[in-house]
């Protein structure tokens, strides 16, 4: 199954359409019944409570466009499955987010459920041989695969921290997934990384600063698992196996920054990982003297700048590839120093 570039146009556009449409139908849910985010933690940075369940316009979103195309092109069954691979796991991490973000969860049953999803995700790919870039060896294929889509899925978890941030930055991300997907005939990465950045686009027409909705943990921990298999799907067309690998990683280089960042300070502090906390990118960069809404647009640069890096990857020479993921290391260390230095919290 092919899908063409204006193909890819119009499910980013009916994802945003659906998305933009269904979140304030959901937000006036949401206050009627009271699922609320209210400030009632030091962490919290928002001074009234603001309401959740953005994540379920953007899961119904997803799923809804994804399927429908399918239904629309007639696809062969072997098409849903690889679809079905994908969005199933997501969709069941996205329900545990939504009964967090009702019931109010402790971390271990939620880490608990992303090692399932991983475990579970990672022998989907490799029984599939579906892994973008394996190493060789199943056993080593398999770690990989595990620890990156339980981190990456707690990385955009972590990075929900600030209105605007975490939506427009998997949007970026996504519309870098989706020029690799389609520009390396990766039809079902391209689509469904389409459909993902327009669905959060349309979402962060109600979540930017100030926002008038968040998506909880029903949308942050859909988006990571769905952002962290379609990246471990990729096979980009570079001509060295480290540059292959550092694609996927400079497309969500931002939340991983973000989360090194956060985990090591809490560390040095002897403060759990799982804590909440103002010691994020996004905490950072207004103590520093940023408004809000400013901050975001920082990290969203900063996004755009490593998805820039991971498109331009495959266009080039072995030299120049080379060059540019060196170059994209070093000003990622040069941020996580600059970081790292800067006050943990207020």
């Amino acid at each position: 199954m092919t899908i063409s570039h204006l193909q890819d146009f119009l499910l980013a556009g009916g994802a945003f359409v659906i998305v933009g449409a269904l979140t304030p139908w959901v937000r006036r849910f949401a206050i009627k019944h009271e699922v609320m985010d209210s400030p009632t933690t030091s962490h919290k940075t928002h001074k009234e409570p603001v309401p959740y369940l953005g994540g379920v316009a953007i899961i119904v979103g997803i799923l809804a466009v994804s399927f429908g195309a399918l239904i629309y092109k007639h696809a062969e069954s072997k098409n849903f499955w690889l679809a079905l691979s994908v969005l199933g796991p997501a969709f069941v991490l996205g329900l545990i987010g939504l009964w967090d973000d009702v019931r109010n969860l402790p971390p271990l049953p939620r880490f608990i459920a992303q090692t399932i999803a991983g475990i579970f995700t990672s022998a989907i790919l490799i029984s599939s041989s579906t892994v973008g870039t394996p190493t060789g060896s199943q056993a080593v294929d398999a770690i990989i695969t595990t620890l990156w889509i339980v981190g990456i899925c707690n990385s955009i978890n972590f990075f929900d921290n600030l209105d605007g941030g975490a939506a427009g930055t998997v949007a970026i991300s996504a519309i870098g997934l989706t020029k690799l997907g389609i520009d390396g005939h990766q039809y079902l990465v391209g689509g469904l990384a389409a459909v993902t950045a327009g669905a959060t686009i349309g979402f962060l027409i109600w979540n930017k600063s100030p926002a008038r909705i968040y998506m909880g943990d029903a949308g942050a921990l859909f988006l990571g698992i769905l952002i962290a298999t379609l990246t471990i799907r990729l096979h980009p067309n570079s001509e060295t196996k480290w540059t292959s690998f550092a694609t996927p990683v400079l497309l969500v280089a931002v939340p991983i920054l973000d989360t090194s960042v956060a985990v090591l300070s809490r560390l040095r502090r002897n403060i759990s990982p799982f804590q909440g906390g103002r010691d994020h990118l996004s905490h950072r960069l207004v103590r520093a003297g940023l408004q809000r809404p400013t901050a975001a647009i920082t990290l969203w640069a900063l996004s755009g700048f490593c998805a820039f890096c991971a498109i331009l990857i495959p266009l080039t020479n072995r030299a120049t590839e080379q060059f540019i993921t060196g170059f994209a290391a070093l000003a990622w260390g040069s941020l996580f120093i600059y970081f790292f230095r800067t006050a943990d919290s207020e």
